[in-house]
């Protein structure tokens, strides 16, 4: 006999049977009996079958994702590498990760020096190119001595080098501050031969003066035409013949060969002074020279652009006024500014360097040998171990000219007696012009006849033996002005 209507129950669960585990897909929120019906089946609502269906979907999308998240995990985990920048199936501190590290490393730091190699190359070009364009070349000086070649005095020592330095009294351009310009003439204000031993272990700087009398020889002039040899006062030559007719007259006066020659306008000569943060004199009295805008007290100071320019062209502010005070002046400056370049390492230091080869190269014109930054490096190199002492400053031995008191000539044989050192390369030996006076007073002394009693001087110096080469006046780059 049968129950009446209903579900007929089922047989129940043997005691401690394990539950099978839910399928996926199955709802979280499903009864634990697996036929008791749920709330959706007693109000009626979504059948239990649907809502498995979504529930599952969700979850199985959820699995994947983290599935997925766990292998990205591991493939970043197992490559990897010291540097950051992984490498399959290179872990982390392993010895091929840190060789590729180095490598990737070296690579960038080749990279950065090329770059700053290239820049700096680069740099050092446009400096280089910059200076060089500053240069002027007096190729017409070179055509004119070409036409002479057969009169210019021959090289006497190999190695040795003789330069004439020419000051320019040109009041055009920029100069016209200092004076009147006249149609653009001009005269060398100062002339210095620079002899440069062969051994380059001595310099001997001459100052011929601008108002000694001098045979000029014939000279081509700047319209084609040309001059007369005439017997006229030296400094005329660089106007009638430019510094093709001074080499000329220089090379007549001295026997030397010139093998180069630079002229220096006023206002490289301010910028010079200027880079190396001016040059230190030392003053007995005050000076006022309204010709040459100069007003300095007396005693110790440093001069700058202007003042310095003033200070050495300057004739009226100091004793009488001549040119050889004025030549001494300059030589005792030169060796000043000589001391100071040496002495602050400015010939070993790039970057003080430059300025001071930016303002000389700006104001200098040369014979085509010595008109590349190149070839005025290599002679400033040459003579930058120079002891100072052994810089020397004097001027060619002269005299009031017997005819007109304003103008000078050579003191014989004295004068030829120290062109033939330069030219045989001969070191020259300088002293303060009172120590010069005193040995020739000696001399004089050491010459008297009497009655052979006392009559030489007890200390007699030795360079008034005749044997002895001769002492000249001047000065050297060690004394300066200030000693």
């Amino acid at each position: 006999m049968t129950d009446s209507a209903g579900t007929p129950p089922e047989p129940e669960e043997p005691a401690g049977a394990e539950q099978p585990p839910p399928a996926d897909g199955a709802a979280t929120g499903q009864t634990e009996a697996a036929g008791e019906p749920g709330p959706a089946d007693v109000t009626g609502g979504t059948s239990e079958s649907g809502e498995s269906g979504e529930s599952g979907e969700s979850t199985e999308r959820a699995e994947r994702t983290e599935r997925t998240e766990r292998t990205e995990h591991t493939e970043n985990a197992g490559t990897s590498t010291a540097d950051g920048t992984g490498a399959p199936g290179e872990d982390a501190g392993s010895p091929a990760a840190d060789a590729k590290g180095r490598r990737h490393w070296l690579r960038w730091t080749a990279l950065g020096v090329s770059v700053v190699v290239l820049a700096a190359a680069g740099t050092g070009w446009w400096f280089y190119r910059k200076l060089d364009g500053n240069i002027q070349t007096d190729t017409t000086a070179a055509h004119e001595l070409d036409k002479y070649e057969h009169d210019r005095p021959a090289a006497v020592v190999h190695d040795a080098q003789n330069l004439l330095l020419i000051g320019s009294d040109s009041r055009a351009g920029n100069n016209s501050a200092y004076g009147r310009d006249d149609g653009g003439s001009q005269r060398s204000d100062t002339t210095i031969l620079l002899h440069l031993a062969a051994d380059r272990r001595s310099a001997t700087a001459v100052s011929l003066p601008r108002d000694l009398m001098a045979d000029i020889p014939a000279c081509g002039r700047p319209d084609g035409g040309s001059t007369k040899a005439q017997f006229a006062q030296f400094n005329s030559a660089f106007e009638i013949g430019g510094a093709a007719c001074t080499i000329r007259t220089v090379e007549k006066m001295t026997g030397v060969r010139i093998d180069h020659h630079i002229v220096v306008d006023f206002n490289g000569f301010k910028d010079m002074v200027d880079a190396v943060d001016g040059v230190e004199v030392c003053l007995k009295d005050p000076v006022d020279d309204r010709q040459a805008h100069l007003k300095l007290p007396a005693g110790r100071q440093t001069l700058h652009g202007e003042q310095a320019l003033g200070f050495v062209r300057s004739r009226h502010g100091f004793g009488d006024g001549s040119d050889t005070q004025r030549m001494d002046r300059q030589q005792q400056f030169l060796g000043s500014l000589m001391k100071k370049v040496q002495s602050n390492g400015v010939l070993l230091n790039p970057a003080r360097l430059y300025p001071v080869l930016d303002a000389a190269t700006k104001s200098l014109t040369t014979d085509p040998g010595l008109n590349t930054l190149g070839d005025l490096y290599d002679l400033v190199r040459s003579m930058r171990d120079i002891p100072t002492e052994n810089i020397r400053f004097l001027t060619v031995p002269r005299q009031p000219y017997a005819y007109d008191g304003n103008r000078d000539e050579l003191v014989q044989p004295d004068a030829d007696r120290l062109f033939k050192q330069v030219r045989d390369d001969q070191p020259i030996k300088v002293a303060a012009a009172t120590d010069v006076e005193k040995a020739k007073e000696k001399a004089k002394e050491g010459t008297k006849k009497g009655d052979g009693q006392d009559d030489k001087p007890d200390d007699p110096d030795p360079s008034s033996s005749p044997s002895a080469p001769p002492v000249y006046s001047g000065t050297d780059a060690a004394s300066g002005m200030c000693g």
